[in-house]
């Protein structure tokens, strides 16, 4: 069995150490393979690259956490980074050890105060989940509260308390979590609970000056802790890691924010993939609409013809070159960014399709696929039609694929569909399923009938979608020629 990794051990096998007296800046609410994979790296990096001296406190933002676990591994972990890379396939091991040390403010509330004033301290990163950015009233704890915006709140009034006021001690949050306006929503909550604690006028007013909250939005599949190849992994590293964690090569942060932070954060300089930007909503919607959207356009007809897999699938001559083509041709026109982004983006997102460690299952991509089609999809369509007064095919033809993956029937409380190879389940509302089984069972063959019903369906698409002149039509085209030829021989007459 190899030896467990420790500071000693990168000592001993030549890696590069942050000196330990290198003073901590950055409190980290979260101890996930996510913020591990993603914000320790670039941190490390940036101390690797001589551009940064810092290290990060670990606040384990749940009772049960693993701040005790990296303790015992002296707060090092090592990274692995698969993927392509401009063709190139990249298995990239690292050596993450920018983690000071860490405190469960659930038995260490007073320590965690004490933390929220150190003088040299000044990012917060967090990733609480998406429902962790949530105000819930509560009074002013004596001891840690459940939430998150509260334990920022406290963590603020002591650090207000302490430095009375001083400007230069404000901080700057950078929230991870994926919702949108993260930095205004955690700001609002804040400011909430100071106001009622009484504290409006004194630490809100300073808060409100002084400190910065950044919307943000950040872009890794991390898959964490690569249990059926550990211990390999371990004995080609030559040492013992109960925390190794596993993310893809593809990496990119973008923030909303001052010019000033390119300065106080360099990580471009770095070679890191951070974008400093006054506005963030077409980033977002580059994301939303290529990555996502390109998912949810074509694993559904992709699943029906036979194909499991999103690797398997971008293989596929007849289904990757339809999403290549969707997304370039009526996708990237709508998004609001210069065209050599858009475009290099788009590339990355086909490499990170073809990810030869990761074997990501359409089935798991298809939960909920009406409410993700209508987000991610749709906009598109609608961009497209608004700028040349026609239908975009491919776009139209992958709700005509969703109409026929939503076709099925309940069966001992499962709603399942059928294609060549058996049946499948269709995993949704029950509302939604119950009105696609509705307008199957009403209308059979009738794909006029059928499409301009689940079209004009406002419950499902907040809006009667056969306003779109010829979307109703293109879509009953597709839907029979699926239903008639399937889905691979329609999809080549689009």
């Amino acid at each position: 069995m190899p030896a467990p990794i420790s500071r000693q051990w990168l000592v001993d096998h030549d890696c590069p150490i942050i000196p330990g007296d290198t003073p901590v800046r950055i409190m980290q609410f979260g101890e996930g393979n996510f913020l591990r994979a993603f914000v320790d790296w670039m941190f490390k990096r940036l101390n690797d690259s001589g551009l940064f001296r810092g290290t990060v406190r670990l606040v384990q933002p749940i009772p049960e956490g693993m701040v005790e676990r990296l303790k015992e591994q002296d707060y090092v972990y090592s990274l692995l980074l698969r993927g392509r890379d401009n063709g190139e396939v990249m298995d990239v091991p690292s050596y993450i050890d920018v983690i000071r040390d860490g405190l469960n403010p659930y038995t260490e509330w007073d320590r965690f105060l004490a933390a929220a004033g150190d003088g040299d301290l000044r990012y917060v990163v967090s990733n609480t989940t998406e429902a962790g950015i949530v105000y819930v009233a509560t009074a002013r704890p004596d001891g840690c509260p459940e939430t998150f915006p509260a334990k920022a709140a406290a963590m603020l009034a002591a650090r207000y308390e302490k430095w009375r006021g001083a400007p230069d001690k404000g901080l700057v949050f950078l929230p991870c979590e994926l919702i949108e306006k993260n930095g205004e929503r955690l700001k609002e909550a804040v400011l909430r609970h100071l106001a009622d604690w009484g504290l409006a006028d004194s630490a809100g007013v300073w808060v409100a000056d002084c400190c910065l909250f950044y919307n943000t939005l950040v872009d890794r599949i991390v898959t964490g802790y690569p249990r059926d190849e550990a211990e390999v992994l371990w004995a080609a590293n030559d040492c013992r890691d109960e925390l190794l964690d596993v993310g893809e090569y593809f990496h990119l942060w973008v923030i909303e924010g001052e010019p000033s932070l390119k300065d106080e954060l360099r990580f471009a300089d770095a070679g890191l993939n951070v974008v400093v930007t006054d506005n963030l909503t077409p980033y977002r919607d580059r994301k939303v609409r290529v990555l996502n959207g390109a998912h949810t356009g074509n694993v559904l007809g992709a699943y029906l013809s036979g194909v499991d897999t999103v690797g398997e699938m971008m293989d596929d001559a007849d289904l990757g070159g339809n999403l290549r083509a969707m997304v370039e041709e009526e996708i990237l026109p709508g998004v609001k960014l210069p065209d050599d982004e858009k475009k290099e983006y788009a590339r990355a997102v086909f490499e990170r399709f073809r990810n030869p460690f990761v074997r990501h299952e359409l089935l798991s991509i298809s939960l909920n696929s009406v409410s993700k089609w209508k987000v991610r999809v749709l906009p598109s369509l609608k961009d497209y039609y608004a700028e040349t007064g026609t239908v975009p095919a491919r776009l139209a033809f992958s709700l005509s694929c969703l109409i026929a993956f939503y076709r099925g029937a309940w069966a001992d409380g499962q709603f399942v569909g059928t294609r060549e190879r058996g049946t499948y389940p269709i995993r949704d509302d029950k509302p939604v399923l119950d009105a696609f089984a509705r307008a199957w069972n009403s209308h059979v063959a009738d794909f006029s009938g059928l499409t301009r019903t689940i079209l004009a369906d406002a419950t499902l698409w907040d809006e009667d979608l056969t306003a779109i002149p010829g979307l109703a039509e293109k879509v009953a085209a597709g839907l029979e020629g699926i239903a008639g030829k399937g889905v691979r021989a329609a999809l080549r007459s689009v």
